[in-house]
């Protein structure tokens, strides 16, 4: 059976490149067009007869040769429209770009959408006050170097060992570390490397942003079985630990129902609200110190049910806290 065409092409782009082909290829036919677009004959009649309709697209059918041109030589698509919808798409790209600003794929992601640019007509007009009307902010992320950047992905692409000089979240100075690095994570903007650590000997994660000095050493072998010996939830926390999920049970105010409700935390959440409008949250996770970060941006909010290290934990770090309000 003959695979359908995928229709992957957004219309205004398609409109246009159906409009080239007509004009600088020699009656290219329906078939022809299919082939180019990687759609359907179909969409390639239905778009041609919106070029006719909303361009004025002087396109005839030369029935000798078998495909189309214009009868008019010195017409050409002055103005693309986007819809409303369209523009949004496009927009909501830019949140993502976000997390590749402090990283060297920056320039390259801008290369792609100057090349994209240069194949959409000279004015482009959008139907839409959108571009104006919605604004996207992104959260702070730290800056990577990009020999540091391209030295990671170049290691962890060919298995190599490295060696480089790393600053922990509580240190002040750099010190030498080696890693034998397996998997590369992007977080919420941020970019870490997971890898086998002979310093701690065990499998460990590093944030790119602290790195530096890094040189590539000697090729290694993979443990074909790394992925036994890595604990993360990457809903929570992607540092490495070795100790069992837990089942975290929270209760949140009356206060802040609507917010908890709306949104997914874990990925295995179980999420209700009360009769007296409180909101139950529990999930499993092993990242107990991740999960105290977060549970401590709701303030008096939140109550912390279950485990009881989290609570211990939780109450260690409230009688900090008095303590510096007491000292203001």
């Amino acid at each position: 059976m003959t695979q359908k065409p995928k229709e992957n092409h957004t219309k205004p782009l398609r409109l246009f490149r159906i409009e080239q082909a007509i004009q600088n290829m020699s009656y290219p036919s329906v078939e022809r067009l299919m082939a180019e677009l990687e759609v359907s004959r179909r969409t390639i009649l239905r778009d041609i007869d919106e070029l006719k309709i909303y361009y004025n697209a002087p396109i005839e059918y030369d029935r000798i040769n078998k495909g189309y041109y214009y009868s008019d030589n010195t017409y050409f698509v002055k103005n693309m429209m986007l819809t409303e919808s369209e523009v949004f798409a496009v927009t909501g790209i830019l949140p993502l770009m976000e997390r590749y600003n402090n990283t060297p794929l920056k320039n390259t992601i801008n290369k792609v959408y100057e090349t994209l640019s240069q194949m959409l007509p000279n004015q482009v007009e959008v139907q839409s006050s959108f571009t104006s009307d919605v604004e996207f902010i992104a959260d702070p992320i730290p800056v990577i170097q990009e020999e540091v950047f391209n030295a990671v992905f170049k290691a962890t692409k060919l298995h190599k060992i490295m060696k480089y000089d790393y600053r922990s979240i509580s240190s002040t100075e750099y010190k030498p570390h080696e890693l034998y690095p397996y998997k590369i994570y992007n977080q919420k903007g941020d970019w870490y490397i997971l890898g086998y650590s002979p310093k701690h000997h065990k499998f460990a994660t590093f944030t790119l942003a602290r790195m530096k000095n890094i040189e590539l050493g000697d090729d290694f072998k993979p443990d074909p079985d790394y992925k036994k010996k890595v604990h993360i939830d990457p809903n929570f926390g992607i540092w490495n630990n070795e100790s069992k999920p837990q089942k975290i049970e929270l209760l949140f105010d009356k206060s802040i129902n609507t917010y908890i409700l709306e949104r997914t935390w874990h990925k295995n959440q179980k999420c209700r609200q009360n009769s007296d409008g409180t909101v139950s949250l529990s999930f499993e996770s092993n990242q107990i110190q991740e999960t105290l970060y977060w549970t401590l941006r709701f303030g008096a909010a939140v109550t912390i049910l279950n485990p009881p290290e989290l609570k211990a934990m939780y109450k260690d770090e409230v009688k900090k806290m008095e303590k510096k309000v007491k000292d203001l």
